[in-house]
C-alpha cells in the first residue's frame, strides 16, 4: 500500500521522454550560447600583443648576410631560422636537443639551435645547410651524401651533413671508430648509418686535400 505522499506524486503530472530531452537541449543551448558570449568580451578585453613582450635588436650574420631584426628574447635560433628568415633546411625533429635534426653552425662550430636561444647569435656567424654550398657546386660533403646514398627519407640529412662537416674540422673524422661516436647526436630513424659513415670518409679526405 503506497503512502500519502507517493500518493501524491502518483496525482501529478508525468514528464514525458520528449520533454525531457527537449529541456535538455533548450539548457545545452544556452550554456554553449553563454560561455560563446563570455570568450568573445574576453577577447575583445585583451587582444593578443602584435609585438614581443621582451624584444632585442639582434645583429648577426647567416650564410654571409648582415641580418638585423626585433626579435623575442625566448625565440629560439631554430625559430628564427625558419619562422622569420624562411631557412627550413634545419628541421624540427623532437625540440628537445636529442635527434641532431636541427643542426648549424654558430662560429664554426655545431649546435642544437632548437635549444639555442637566437639571441646568442648576436655579433656572430650562422651557417645553415642553405650556405654550405658554393652557389651550384656543391659542398664535398653534401656531394658525398649523395654518392654514397647516404639517406632515405632525407629529414635528418641536413643536420647529419652539418654535424658532418663539422665532424671533419674537429679532426674526428680519422677512423669509423671516432666518426660514428662523434656523430652519435644525429640520428637517423631510416637507419642509413653505413652510407654516412662512408660519405665522411669520403669527404674528409677531399677536404683535408682542399
Amino acid at each position: 500500500m503506497s503512502c500519502p505522499e507517493e500518493q501524491s506524486l502518483l496525482k501529478g503530472p508525468l514528464l514525458s521522454r520528449r520533454t525531457a530531452l527537449h529541456g535538455s537541449a533548450v539548457l545545452a543551448a544556452t550554456s554553449i550560447a553563454a560561455c560563446s558570449a563570455r570568450a568573445v568580451d574576453a577577447e575583445q578585453l585583451k587582444p593578443l600583443p602584435v609585438a614581443p613582450t621582451h624584444a632585442v635588436t639582434l645583429r648577426t650574420t647567416v650564410n654571409g648576410r648582415a641580418i638585423e631584426l626585433e626579435i623575442d628574447t625566448r625565440t629560439s635560433l631554430l625559430d628564427l631560422l625558419r619562422e622569420r628568415l624562411a631557412l627550413t633546411g634545419a628541421k624540427k625533429g623532437c625540440d628537445h636537443g636529442q635527434c641532431g635534426a636541427c643542426t648549424v653552425h654558430l662560429d664554426g662550430r655545431r649546435v642544437a639551435s632548437c635549444l639555442t636561444l637566437a639571441a646568442k647569435g648576436e655579433g656572430r656567424q650562422v651557417v645553415t645547410i642553405e650556405g654550405l654550398s658554393d652557389g651550384a657546386t656543391l659542398h664535398p660533403m653534401q656531394q658525398a651524401f649523395i654518392d654514397h646514398d647516404a639517406l632515405q627519407c632525407g629529414y635528418c640529412t641536413p643536420g647529419q651533413i652539418m654535424a658532418a662537416v663539422a665532424c671533419v674540422a674537429e679532426g674526428n673524422a680519422t677512423t669509423k671508430e671516432r666518426i660514428r661516436e662523434y656523430m652519435s647526436g644525429n640520428i637517423c630513424r631510416c637507419g642509413a648509418y653505413v652510407g654516412i659513415v662512408a660519405a665522411i670518409e669520403d669527404a674528409a679526405s677531399k677536404m683535408r686535400g682542399a
